[in-house]
């Protein structure tokens, strides 16, 4: 969420509750919403670190707004977190793991683990279906996301295939 944050105030100076509308109108339904008191911890996270500074606005008829804006240092950890390139493989899948020491343990079957897991994997992917649906056209991010889980979801089906196979 730190990141996302900075990269919403590189655009202009906002308050919580707007970066959250932010947030949720670029995401949409599919990805889950963000919780407001999460993001002004992580706002108050990232002023003591030095990456935005935050002022409070007078209202007339309502409390005191904080709004913060970017600073130098943050437009600088956006420029390297854009630079830097997501190669982490999933080898430290929980699935997996129950997978591997199912046999060691006597408490599980590994076919019915599989057969558990892809239930829940076709569930998921009938609820994103739903939401793709539901989502507006327009909002071509959210399409996106949902579109990539699905294939994730899709891969993650091919492969309880393939240890099916191999485990049988």
């Amino acid at each position: 969420m730190r990141l996302p944050l900075l990269a919403l105030l590189a655009r202009g100076p906002a308050h919580g509750y707007e970066l959250k509308q932010d947030l949720e109108q670029l995401l949409g339904s599919a990805y889950p919403q963000p919780n407001v008191g999460q993001i002004y911890v992580t706002l108050g996270r990232l002023e003591k670190s030095g990456l935005i500074e935050g002022e409070d606005v007078e209202q007339s008829s309502r409390p005191n707004k904080k709004v913060y804006h970017l600073t130098e240092a943050g437009r600088e950890a956006l420029s390297v977190w854009f630079e830097e390139t997501e190669d982490e493989p999933r080898v430290r899948d929980e699935f997996f793991m129950k997978l591997a020491v199912a046999s060691q343990t006597g408490l599980a079957d590994r076919i019915a683990l599989i057969n558990r897991q892809r239930r829940q994997y076709l569930n998921t992917m009938r609820n994103l279906s739903k939401l793709a649906a539901a989502e507006n056209r327009d909002n071509r991010i959210a399409q996106l996301l949902i579109e990539g889980a699905m294939l994730h979801l899709q891969a993650d089906l091919d492969w309880l295939e393939r240890c099916q196979e191999e485990l049988e």
